[in-house]
């Protein structure tokens, strides 16, 4: 059993909607954490266009990266530039990743128009999020 940590900036959508997905893909074959640099709470459209793609996260809360400390991580995936630049130095032989994804929360336009733009990076985190898992767990 793998441990993987996401790593945002807040915790409160990419970090969020990465490990819905990776919870998702990996099955029993990972325990998925996500925290951040500070916590901001889980942003209600993340989990709403989570919840349009079958994926509930309602009850996802928001953590901060000190928290898990101790956790012995085998992968830390930060989903943003602030993340990677600030992530805290684990212990062991931890593989990092980094994939710097738009930060929907900060869409501006139409109430629409912002929910097309949570849609496409949840999109763009769900074929991410597929392709670690392929590549990290379903090779062991």
């Amino acid at each position: 059993m793998k441990n993987i940590l996401v790593l945002c900036t807040g915790n409160s959508c990419r970090s969020q909607l990465a490990e819905g997905y990776l919870r998702h893909f990996a099955g029993d074959k990972a325990v998925i954490y996500s925290a951040g640099i500070e916590t901001h709470g889980v942003n209600p459209k993340a989990i709403q266009v989570m919840a349009e793609d079958g994926i509930d996260i309602s009850h996802h809360t928001s953590n901060n990266v000190d928290e898990y400390l101790a956790i012995p991580f085998d992968y830390v995936i930060t989903v943003c530039d602030n993340a990677s630049e600030n992530c805290p130095y684990f212990p062991g032989s931890v593989k990092r990743f980094h994939h710097n994804f738009p930060d929907p929360a900060k869409a501006t336009g139409t109430a629409e128009q912002v929910m097309d733009e949570f849609r496409k990076v949840r999109d763009m985190i769900k074929n991410y999020s597929k392709e670690f898992i392929n590549q990290h767990l379903n090779t062991d």
